[in-house]
């Protein structure tokens, strides 16, 4: 846990250093999430946050940023899309290097006969499963769509 903590730590101090408003921002954002999780997390049942519960956090930031960059181009707003991408790139910078999406449909092929899934009913598992072995390391999003391709496909 400590690790990516500490990680965001030392990013946050040297963009301080550099004086790159884009990136002081960022991690500020990054860092008040963090908070915000930890203080429900302690509150709710005495749990301290995990380096998961950070990724999840973070995956969830990247979404933000890509919802708020597609609504920023289609409204003719590039200097602000540019904004959110380069945040994007920043918040990716942290999380553990993602799979590909080949790498990812061969994880799903392999889930989907260990976990024996018959019809699209059963794609719950195999999001499960993906989401218990490779948090943090996989798109989720593109998860989902290669996992309902993949199950459609073999029925």
């Amino acid at each position: 846990m400590i690790k990516i903590l500490e990680k965001i730590e030392e990013k946050y101090k040297s963009s301080l250093k550099e004086k790159n408003q884009t990136k002081i921002k960022t991690y500020r954002l990054i860092k008040s999430a963090i908070k915000d999780k930890d203080i429900s997390l302690r509150s709710e049942n005495d749990k301290i946050i995990t380096d998961e519960d950070i990724f999840k956090i973070l995956q969830s930031l990247i979404k933000q940023r890509k919802e708020s960059f597609e609504m920023y181009s289609k409204g003719g707003r590039k200097n602000l899309a540019e904004i959110e991408m380069e945040e994007i790139k920043i918040i990716k910078a942290l999380l553990p290097e993602q799979f590909n999406p080949d790498e990812t449909k061969t994880l799903i092929t392999q889930i989907i006969k260990e976990v024996k899934v018959e019809s699209i009913k059963d794609m719950g598992k195999v999001m499960a499963t993906l989401k218990t072995k490779y948090s943090g390391k996989i798109d989720m999003s593109l998860a989902g769509q290669l996992a309902k391709q993949i199950i459609n496909e073999k029925n």
